[in-house]
């Protein structure tokens, strides 16, 4: 009988029941595989503690708070994509779903992400924003352009019910009055960073804007998170101007600050940073002159001794003629004496050579002389005159050729004989 109940409630029996028991393996999946289908994936947020990185690359923590722990698991694919670093005692956020481990029975979260909780979380976000833009160059200081030095306009970014709009604008005006136009805006809470960009832009292409000043006043992390914003970041960036960042106080350094081309600690240093000191630049000024009146000075003084100078080197044209005149009368007077004494020097050699000159002269003629005579002699002893005197005559044709032979002429021709003391003309009768 009792054999026959225990087989009836056997085969009513269910997983589980004390009749069919479930092993502690099967009752580990049926646990995991209820919690993934009524919980699904979560946020948990927690204190980190227990951080075990083994060899396989995989992260094994346990997050906890005042109460109560959670084993929690990070496999090794989804730790290499974290832009966080993980240090025990800080909050982190962490998303997962829950399982059971069956080697040890217990409930634990397999995390896929997870960022620091709370400030963390925003600082986080902070430093990676600033990592990456600091990677494009945008706060290079290379790229900072100077400021204008006398800026015909200036415009303010900033809330224009705001402390900060009345301390640049009292600021600039103290120093040196300047045209100041505003693009206003919202400096804090929700819409505030793209609102912000949008007056940068808007500023930076308004009319003889020289220069911007984008800032507000001081105040928490959370109401100066808009300037930590990347749309703001890029509009000063990409501002035509160069950009000048006034946010918070000295201690809060946004990232707006950074690329801007310069920083001031307060809208009121921002406000004296664009504009000169007028008291300043009168002073310079003045100095500037008494400079330069100094100098005209000496430089005309310089000018008139040089002139004095050269004054003193010039000559009158007329005395430069007269000097000139003098000057050739010496030259004619020594040339005069240097050809009288060069005459007289050539008159002795002359006295000195004569006597010599004439002894010479009379030798050279008596040899001439004699030579003549000789000469003469022998012509004269060859003369036809002297054989004329002997008896003999010279018979010439009327042309005055001498006729040698008694068969030249004939009979008639007229010839012409020359005797010693005259001539005769005759006619041949016959040969």
């Amino acid at each position: 009988m009792l054999g026959a109940v225990a087989s009836e409630h056997t085969a009513h029996a269910r997983p589980g029941d004390r009749g069919l028991p479930l092993s502690v393996e099967a009752l580990a999946r049926i646990a995991a595989q209820l919690l993934e289908d009524q919980i699904g994936t979560i946020w948990v947020e927690g204190e980190l503690s227990s951080l075990r990185v083994p060899s396989s690359g995989h992260v094994y923590f346990v997050l906890k708070d005042r109460r109560a722990q959670l084993a929690a698991i990070l496999w090794r694919s989804d730790a290499q994509r974290l832009n966080v670093r993980l240090e025990e005692g800080q909050r982190y956020l962490c998303r997962g779903k829950l399982g059971v481990y069956p080697d040890q029975g217990k409930v634990q979260l397999y995390v896929d992400a997870l960022e620091p909780a709370g400030l963390g979380a925003a600082a986080a976000r902070f430093e990676e924003l600033k990592r990456r833009l600091a990677a494009e160059g945008l706060f290079d200081a290379a790229r900072k352009r100077p400021l204008p030095r006398y800026p015909a306009r200036i415009a303010v970014v900033t809330s224009p019910t705001g402390a900060a709009l009345r301390d640049i604008v009292r600021a600039i005006w103290r120093r040196f009055p300047t045209p100041i136009v505003v693009s206003p805006c919202k400096v804090q809470g929700d819409g505030a960073s793209p609102d912000i960009a949008y007056a940068v832009r808007r500023a930076g292409r308004l009319p003889g804007v020289a220069v911007v000043i984008v800032g507000r006043g001081g105040g928490s992390s959370e109401d100066l998170s808009a300037f930590n914003e990347e749309p703001v970041v890029r509009a000063i960036v990409g501002c035509p101007v160069p950009v000048v960042s006034a946010v918070g106080h000295e201690i809060d350094v946004t990232l707006a600050d950074l690329a801007a081309d310069a920083r001031a600690s307060t809208p009121t240093g921002a406000g004296e940073m664009v504009v000169p000191e007028r008291a300043r630049l009168v002073e310079a000024l003045a100095l500037l002159e008494r400079r330069l009146a100094r100098e005209a000075r000496h430089g005309l003084h310089a000018r008139r001794a040089a002139l004095e100078r050269l004054q003193a080197r010039l000559v009158h044209p007329g005395r430069q003629l007269v000097l000139q005149r003098q000057q050739l009368d010496e030259l004619m007077g020594r040339a005069e004496a240097a050809l009288r004494s060069g005459l007289a020097r050539r008159a002795r050699i002359l006295d000195a050579i004569e006597p010599r000159v004439f002894a010479a002269a009379r030798k050279l003629l008596a040899r001439r002389g004699a030579a003549l005579a000789a000469a003469a002699a022998r012509l004269d002893a060859l003369s036809p005159l002297r054989v004329l005197e002997r008896g003999y005559a010279l018979v010439r044709t009327p042309e005055g050729q001498v006729v040698t032979s008694a068969a030249a002429p004939r009979p008639g021709d007229p010839l012409s004989l020359t005797f010693s003391d005259g001539t005769l003309d005759v006619e041949v009768k016959k040969p």
